[in-house]
């Protein structure tokens, strides 16, 4: 079958771009689509759990912990996306790799750091130069993913420390009245109501992930940016069986409908959530459902 696809001279128009489209790269492309939303599926909810823990310590009595959470707030908030993203996953994978060569190579008798070269044993690669390479690619997957947390729980916990300040302290109050310790209207009554205020903010911080994913380019992994310029670039029937003209244009063009058709669906998501969290309560939406009603 491949060897009869690959005479376009025999086939129609029709015929010859249905095999273009089915190509072992096409499929890498159609693959990176499942990439780029399993980033955004453990990005999210890693992400809102750095945020938590940023906005709870940012609040907290204890000094070295509020300084923690505030500092972490700032620094990361003040520092440019891709910076820090370029920056971060070097210093992380080199951190990692000098771990495990002061444990693993103790009589390593060569300096690591030589000129603009860092330089550990083999058996401190992290992954080892023998794994398998998905087993490097889910290496660079994951220090994408933690930095993409990193960077995007810093503004989630600024979103979430402004929302836990929004829930009006007369229902504190009122719980430590009733006997509730401090951990119990915490988490009995200030976390249930913070997401009411937080979910706006939360919303526009999801789209901004959204529109962060052609970051992953950047990081050397093989997503959707990297294939819509690879497959579209212009090709030769010296290197390929389907040349073409370049076609970027089409394939940039495709990958502009999937975000827009994506934002779309996220945002009639996110507003059936804010109209879910709002039933019942004190605010303006609330408050608008029960005169609707």
């Amino acid at each position: 079958m491949f060897s009869f696809c690959s005479d376009p001279s025999q086939l129609d128009r029709f015929y010859w771009l249905s095999c273009y489209l089915t190509t072992g790269k096409h499929m890498g492309f159609y693959a990176s689509f499942g990439t780029v939303l399993l980033l955004l599926a453990i990005t999210a909810p890693t992400a809102l759990a750095f945020g938590f823990f940023g906005a709870s310590a940012a609040r907290s009595n204890v000094a070295p912990l509020r300084w923690l959470g505030k500092g972490y707030i700032s620094v990361v908030r003040g520092v440019p996306d891709i910076a820090f993203f370029l920056f971060f996953i070097i210093a992380l994978d080199q951190g990692i790799e000098y771990l495990r060569h002061k444990v693993k190579c103790s009589d390593w008798d060569q300096p690591i750091r030589q000129g603009n070269d860092f330089i550990v044993c083999d058996a401190a690669k992290m992954p080892l130069g023998s794994a398998p390479q998905w087993m490097h690619e889910s290496y660079g997957f994951a220090l994408a993913v933690l930095t993409f947390a990193i960077v995007f729980g810093a503004f989630a916990a600024n979103v979430l420390f402004g929302a836990m300040r929004a829930v009006p302290r007369a229902q504190i109050e009122t719980a430590e009245a009733y006997g509730m310790t401090r951990k119990q209207s915490f988490w009995r009554i200030l976390v249930p109501q913070m997401w009411v205020f937080a979910l706006p903010g939360l919303s526009n911080l999801w789209m901004v992930l959204i529109k962060a994913t052609p970051l992953l380019f950047l990081l050397g992994i093989e997503d959707i940016v990297y294939w819509a310029r690879e497959l579209g670039g212009t090709k030769t029937s010296r290197f390929t069986d389907y040349p073409h003209g370049d076609w970027r244009v089409w394939y940039f063009l495709f990958l502009l409908i999937f975000y827009l058709a994506f934002t779309k669906v996220s945002e009639i998501v996110l507003e059936r959530l804010m109209t879910r969290l709002t039933h019942g309560q004190a605010t303006t939406g609330g408050e608008a459902q029960r005169k609707a009603a």
